[in-house]
């Protein structure tokens, strides 16, 4: 049987253009992608999302950031927010 590991939480999302955004990410998992630490699981317009501000980090694809082992992300917490993309996870840091 596999164990369920504790999965990073999203603690503040400040990209308002996203569908998961509604009071906080509500998305159950995003995806923090390759190139310059994007969320992968935005989206422009629409409405999705379990209800609750609850999001976890699934995956990171980040191999070069301080956080990652093994595309997971062992931060306590991350903060996504407007970047260089639509949105970026900003709790990202180079080795």
């Amino acid at each position: 049987m596999t164990q369920m590991v504790e999965m990073p939480r999203v603690q503040t999302c400040t990209v308002t253009a996203c569908g998961y955004n509604h009071g906080g990410c509500t998305a159950f998992a995003i995806t923090i992608g390759s190139n310059s630490s994007e969320c992968d699981t935005f989206v422009d317009s629409g409405s999705g999302g379990t209800g609750q501000a609850l999001a976890q980090v699934g995956a990171c694809k980040r191999a070069d950031c301080m956080h990652n082992t093994d595309l997971e992300c062992h931060a306590t917490a991350i903060v996504v927010g407007p970047s260089a993309d639509k949105a970026d996870c900003l709790t990202y840091e180079p080795r």
